[in-house]
């Protein structure tokens, strides 16, 4: 399994080196965006409207939007300087809770944590004190450039790490438009529903579930490959560097006849024109 973090985690004066790798993927099926005309895959181009040209990452920078089309600029090298400042490799367990008190809308994403060099006999023991407290560590951590407030606990004999979102991060539930105040249902109707749960209440077991649209994608994309519906974008076409000779010399002298040979023929044009009027 890839990893994607090393550094350490720690509790107390413990401290254990961890490596992170992604518990989850994305199993999305990508389709590409072809021009329908040849098949081929569409670029997105960085462009600037005002300047109409295409920028190249040396042109651009970052800012901040202050108010609408006013906007403060931060270099590279002030973005670097604070992801220096705070790029301790480390998980810094600030508190242990318990899971049941946080809401699933704060969980973002799940990373499993294994022992880097040193560290398994550490490892077990917060894997074990963990369970035996049936707590969980509130912890912060510094990666990608930002720091976030993650949730360590132990899944099936491997310690977990889920990421959370901050309060400021979760909007407020008080802004979603139209939630009724009260509900206005008849016990009866309750009743009902409640029995309802209760018929279709069983215990979770997650490989039951699976993407339907997702096996219906894939089922339509294996049966047109074998059955031939595949398409190739178009080469393009090379740049023509043979010029026709003829051509361009036809184009040449045409460019160059005296002014005296091209009257007569603009007499004749409008004589013709003249008559067809006439008639």
């Amino acid at each position: 399994m890839h990893t994607i973090w090393k550094g350490s985690i720690s509790f107390g004066l413990v401290n254990i080196p961890i490596k992170l790798h992604a518990a989850t993927e994305d199993k999305d099926i990508k389709l590409r965006s072809l021009h329908k005309k040849c098949h081929t895959p569409i670029k997105y181009e960085k462009r600037c409207p005002v300047c109409d040209m295409e920028l190249s990452v040396e042109e651009i920078v970052k800012g901040y939007e202050v108010t609408k089309g006013k906007y403060i600029i931060i270099e590279e090298t002030e973005l670097e300087e604070l992801k220096n400042a705070n790029e301790e490799k480390a998980v810094e367990i600030i508190d242990f809770v318990k899971i049941e008190e946080i809401d699933p809308i704060y969980f973002n994403k799940s990373y499993y944590m294994s022992p880097n060099e040193g560290g398994m006999k550490a490892y077990g023991l917060l894997r074990k004190a963990l369970v035996e407290s049936e707590k969980a560590g509130l912890a912060k951590i510094n990666m990608r450039s930002k720091e976030q407030l993650a949730i360590i606990r132990v899944f099936e004999n491997t310690i977990l790490m889920e990421t959370i979102h901050y309060p400021d991060e979760v909007r407020n539930v008080g802004d979603v438009p139209n939630v009724p105040v009260g509900d206005q249902v008849s016990k009866k109707e309750i009743d009902t529903a409640i029995l309802l749960i209760d018929q279709l209440t069983t215990t979770f077991e997650p490989t039951k579930y699976k993407d339907e649209y997702r096996s219906n994608l894939m089922e339509l994309i294996e049966s047109k490959r074998t059955g031939k519906e595949m398409v190739t974008p178009k080469e393009k076409a090379p740049a023509a560097n043979v010029t026709d000779l003829m051509a361009a010399l036809q184009a040449s002298i045409d460019k160059t006849k005296p002014m005296e040979e091209k009257k007569p023929t603009t007499k004749r044009k409008r004589t013709i024109s003249k008559t067809k009027k006439v008639q």
